[in-house]
C-alpha cells in the first residue's frame, strides 16, 4: 500500500524546484569539495609516453601525508603503481611499470608522473589519491585510452570462371583500436561480408570479403577497398585489379574476301584472349598440312603467294591450363582479282535527301507567305453589285445566255432590244425557218419582282 502510495502521489511544482535546486546546490558543493585537480581524459599510442598530472588545491588547513597512484585496468580491479611519502621516498611496487614510471617533481603537492614506453595492456583508470589530515583520503581520476592505428593491407584472390559467389578479394584492418569500419567501391555486381576478431591487449581487427559470380568479363576489373578509423588523418584506399582465369577465346582476322591467283602476302591473325594467356597457338588446314606458300610465325599466318592450294578452310586453336579453343574460316580463292565498287554512302544519301526534302519545304513555305501577304494587301472587294432596275426605270439589267438561262430558272433567255433586231435581221436571211417559231418578248426585271420568267407554249 505505501509503495503504491508513494507511485501515485502527485508532486507540486514547487516540490519540483526544490528538488531541481538542492541538486544544483550538491553538484557546486562537489565542485568546490574537489581538492584534488587532474585531467580527466587522456589518449595516447603505444611506445609513445605520457604525463598524467596531479595536484591538490586545498586553500591550507589540510596535513597531506601521503600520495599514491592507483590504476584500474578493468572494474573491480586496484593496483598500486607509483606512492610517494615526505619521508619515505618513492616506492613502485607494481613489476609492470618498473623502470616505467617516475615522478615528475618530488612533492606532495605536485606528485605527477610520467609513464614511457606504453603498451596497450596500459589503457584504464588512474587515480591520484592522497592520504590528509584530518579529511581523511582525497582523490581524482584520469582515464588513458589507448589507440593504435590498424596495419591495413588488401589484395586480389585469383578465381576460375564458374557459377557459384566465391571470395575475390579480401581487406583487413589488423589490431586497431577503436575498431576501423571497412567499405568497397566497386563496378561489378558483388556483395561483402564483414568479421572482427578482439585481440588480448584490447586491439581489434576487422576483415572483409569482397564476393562475387566470377565470369570472364570481371576479369581485370577494379575493386576498392577503404578503411576507415579514428587515428588516420584520412580513409586508407587501395584498388585492386580482380582475376578471374578462364580458357580461351580465339577469333581470326585479315581475311578481305578478294584472294585472287598471284596476290601476294596476304595475312590471317589469330587473336586469342585467355587468363592465363594461351601458351600455344596453333594454325592447321581442315584439308591436310599446311603449303608450302605459308608461313606461320606464332599467332600470323602468311600467304607468300596466293593460288589454288590455299582454297581451303584454315583453322586456328589456342590453349591455355583451362582448356583449349578453336576457330575456323574457309577462304575462296578467284581467277582474277575481283574489283570492288565502291558504292555511295548510306549517310550521303540520307543527307541529300534530307536536304531536298528541306529545301522543298522552304520554298512551299515561301509562296505560302507571298499569297499570304498578296491575300493581307487586295483586301475584301470595296464596292457593291448594283441592284436589279425596277420597271419603267430609265436604268435596264442586261443578262448574257448563261446567266439569264439560269435565274429564268433554265427557260429561255430574255432579250432586249437590240437582241430583238439582231433576230429580226436573221429571220430574214433564214426564210426557210419554220413560221411556228414565236420571238421572245424583251424582260424588263424590276426590283421587287420575280426573276422566273413565264410559261412559254411550244
Amino acid at each position: 500500500m505505501a509503495t503504491d502510495y508513494v507511485a501515485h502521489r502527485r508532486v507540486s511544482p514547487v516540490t519540483n524546484t526544490w528538488l531541481v535546486a538542492a541538486t544544483i546546490i550538491l553538484a557546486a558543493q562537489g565542485i568546490v569539495a574537489q581538492k584534488v585537480r587532474v585531467e580527466e581524459t587522456l589518449e595516447a599510442y603505444p611506445a609513445e609516453s605520457v604525463d598524467l598530472r596531479c595536484q591538490f588545491v586545498d586553500g591550507g588547513g589540510t596535513k597531506l601525508t601521503q600520495v599514491s597512484w592507483i590504476w584500474e585496468p578493468v572494474d573491480g580491479q586496484r593496483d598500486n603503481i607509483a606512492v610517494f611519502h615526505p619521508t619515505y621516498g618513492q616506492s613502485f611496487p607494481n613489476l609492470s611499470f618498473k623502470d616505467r614510471v617516475v615522478f615528475l617533481q618530488n612533492t606532495l603537492e605536485n606528485p605527477s608522473i610520467r609513464i614511457s614506453n606504453l603498451r596497450m595492456s596500459d589503457a584504464g583508470r588512474y587515480t591520484c589519491e592522497y592520504a590528509t589530515y584530518p579529511s581523511g583520503n582525497e582523490q581524482g581520476t584520469t582515464t588513458l585510452i589507448m589507440l593504435a592505428k590498424p596495419k591495413n593491407s588488401a589484395n586480389a584472390v585469383t578465381v576460375q570462371v564458374g557459377s557459384k559467389s566465391v571470395v575475390v578479394a579480401k581487406c583487413e584492418a589488423a589490431d586497431g583500436k577503436p575498431a576501423a569500419s571497412i567499405k568497397w567501391l566497386a563496378t561489378v555486381g558483388g556483395n561483402h561480408s564483414m568479421s572482427t576478431t578482439n585481440g588480448p591487449d584490447g586491439t581489434v581487427t576487422v576483415r572483409s570479403e569482397y564476393r562475387l559470380v566470377p565470369t570472364a568479363a570481371d576479369d581485370g576489373k577494379e575493386v576498392t577497398c577503404m578503411v576507415e578509423q579514428k587515428t588516420q588523418e584520412r580513409p586508407w584506399v587501395q584498388s585492386l585489379k580482380l582475376s578471374v582465369e578462364y580458357p580461351p577465346s580465339v577469333y581470326i582476322e585479315g581475311y578481305d574476301s578478294n584472294w585472287y591467283v598471284g596476290r601476294s602476302d596476304v595475312v590471317l591473325l589469330c587473336q586469342a584472349t585467355g587468363n592465363p594467356a594461351p601458351s600455344t597457338i596453333t594454325w592447321t588446314l581442315a584439308s591436310g598440312p599446311l603449303p608450302e606458300t605459308v608461313v606461320v610465325e606464332n599467332n600470323k599466318l602468311t600467304v607468300r603467294k596466293v593460288d589454288y592450294s590455299v582454297n581451303t578452310t584454315f583453322i586456328c586453336e589456342a590453349k591455355n591450363k583451362h582448356g583449349a579453343s578453336r576457330q575456323q574460316l574457309s577462304t575462296f580463292v578467284t581467277e582474277e582479282e575481283r574489283k570492288m565498287v565502291q558504292g555511295p554512302q548510306t549517310g550521303a544519301v540520307i543527307g541529300g535527301i534530307l536536304g531536298a526534302l528541306l529545301f522543298i519545304g522552304l520554298i512551299v513555305g515561301v509562296i505560302f507567305f507571298i499569297r499570304k501577304l498578296q491575300q493581307d494587301v487586295e483586301g475584301p472587294p470595296k464596292h457593291k453589285p448594283p441592284p436589279p432596275v425596277k420597271a419603267g426605270s430609265s436604268t435596264e439589267m442586261n443578262l448574257d445566255d448563261e446567266s439569264s438561262g439560269a435565274l429564268n430558272g433554265g427557260a429561255p433567255p430574255v432579250l432586249d432590244n437590240s437582241a430583238r433586231e439582231f433576230n429580226d435581221a436573221a429571220a430574214g436571211h433564214h426564210n426557210d425557218l419554220d413560221s411556228s417559231n414565236h420571238e421572245l418578248p424583251a424582260a424588263n426585271i424590276s426590283r421587287g419582282e420575280s426573276f422566273v420568267s413565264s410559261a412559254m407554249y411550244v
